[in-house]
């Protein structure tokens, strides 16, 4: 099916809050770089100049040196033109750094018409607010080359070469200290996306507090013909027993069919009380209403039309589709977040895709990023973990 709405702008729309690139990293416009960045900054130019400056891609010709030192065209317009000139070429970000950017008109969602240059330019624009959610964070890549109707596999190592431009870290995983692909900048999610990632799948937890999660997670799975409504319900149930503890949640759609809830976790936190307190309002929930949630994990042994309260995602190294990932489905819909008063029975996650949420982001992430900031006091999350291990 051909393209219903074209994504290739002669004039690209401007991303939803101004930003600024800074050495690949988008830094939200009146934010100075905290010395921790300047520093790194300085270490990555000191090393990509030591290297010789590395180009992104083996055989490809680095961009001439601009004189004058001027910023380099925005890179919604680069991306535009480079998919409009045939699909190959070279971004270059702030300080002269690059990446080689490949077959950007090929189509991602054959059903939709978005290309591989259209969700490039989808996550410039939404960066200002889902690079500082995955900042620190080792990335699981779910790649499918050909786009979303095509072979797919996973990718959790950076590859043999990667360009100079992106960040890796060395992770501890229970197969020893390996490589990985980190969040946070804009060069590193769009290499992703270069290799045919379509989702954002980020660790909780964060380089340098590996274990210990920012969050805890509850995913509402519903079972296949579950309407969206029963979701709804069943969040309702569970944004109850977190107030019961005095806990503040934020939601999100999965992007697919369900709900995240995300409980904000003071920092040095651990995987266990994470999985303990999600665990508990889980079954509590469960146990209250049988006939609309469920944690048993065997669908067979569901109730019909019930709708699977996941706790089981709280250990480290598992990942969750982040907050504004694109998800690799029919329709390029997104994982949105969305403010409690909106989650109702006529609230439609559909209506959220790659084309519909830049514009939107501004007014329905004020509530998530509230949430997130804040956070749970220790006392308060201690108080929760504490009355679940009393209730074993």
């Amino acid at each position: 099916m051909g393209r219903s709405t074209s994504l290739v702008p002669a004039a690209p729309t401007p991303a939803p809050a101004k930003a600024t690139a800074l050495h690949g990293t988008v830094v939200s416009a009146g934010r100075r770089p905290t010395t921790a960045e300047e520093r790194g900054a300085k270490s990555a130019r000191a090393k990509r100049g030591a290297k010789g400056g590395a180009g992104a891609k083996s055989g490809a010709a680095a961009p001439r040196a601009r004189r004058g030192g001027g910023e380099p065209p925005s890179l919604l317009r680069q991306l535009t033109r480079i998919e409009q000139d045939g699909g190959d070429g070279i971004l270059v970000f702030g300080e002269g750094e690059t990446l080689a950017v490949t077959s950007l008109d090929k189509e991602f969602f054959p059903e939709d018409g978005y290309t591989k240059g259209d969700l490039m330019r989808y996550y410039v624009r939404v960066a200002p607010v889902l690079l500082p959610a995955i900042d620190g964070r080792p990335l699981t890549l779910k790649r499918y080359p050909n786009g979303i109707e095509g072979p797919s596999f996973f990718q959790h190592d950076p590859g043999d070469a990667p360009p100079e431009v992106v960040r890796v870290e060395q992770v501890m995983t229970e197969e020893g200290q390996q490589a990985r692909l980190v969040g946070g900048d804009l060069a590193t999610l769009l290499y992703t996306v270069q290799l045919g990632t379509v989702a954002v799948n980020a660790w909780q937890s964060r380089v340098g507090s590996l274990d210990a999660p920012d969050y805890a997670v509850l995913d509402l799975d519903p079972g296949e013909g579950v309407p969206f409504s029963r979701v709804v319900e069943v969040a309702s149930l569970v944004k109850a027993e977190l107030d019961a503890h005095r806990l503040r949640a934020a939601a999100k759609t999965s992007g697919s069919t369900g709900l995240h809830i995300l409980v904000p976790l003071p920092r040095r936190s651990t995987y266990d009380m994470a999985a303990t307190l999600a665990e508990e309002v889980a079954t509590r929930v469960a146990r209250a209403r049988p006939d609309v949630a469920t944690v048993e994990r065997s669908i067979g042994a569901r109730a019909p039309r019930s709708v699977y309260v996941d706790h089981l995602q709280n250990a480290r190294g598992k990942t969750l589709a982040a907050l504004l990932s694109v998800r690799a489905r029919h329709g390029a819909t997104v994982s949105m977040p969305v403010p409690w008063s909106r989650v109702t029975r006529t609230f439609d996650p559909r209506a959220f895709t790659l084309a519909t949420v830049p514009r939107r982001l501004t007014r329905w992430g004020q509530e998530w990023e509230t949430v997130m900031r804040t956070g749970n006091a220790p006392a308060v999350v201690r108080a929760a973990t504490g009355a679940a291990r009393r209730t074993v």
